[in-house]
């Protein structure tokens, strides 16, 4: 099972919540799910940030599923 997957049935979302979350057409997103599609940069980081994981989890670069802080955004 591929990270993604995991992650997302570990927070009981579907693949139609990710839609709503990422921004990414359900079928497309199944793809990249299913390693049929790679995904973009942009794609990436909206799937780390609807799972709260690291692009650097997706990609397979850690083993450590939580993410890194984040850097305020500016006032």
């Amino acid at each position: 099972m591929s990270r993604i997957r995991e992650l997302r049935k570990r927070r009981g979302y579907t693949q139609i919540k990710m839609q709503m979350l990422t921004g990414i057409d359900q079928s497309a997103y199944s793809k990249i799910e299913r390693g049929q599609r790679y995904m973009s940069f942009e794609q990436c980081r909206r799937i780390a940030l609807a799972l709260e994981t690291s692009m650097d989890y997706l990609a397979g670069l850690t083993d450590r599923p939580e993410p890194y802080p984040r850097v305020p955004k500016p006032k």
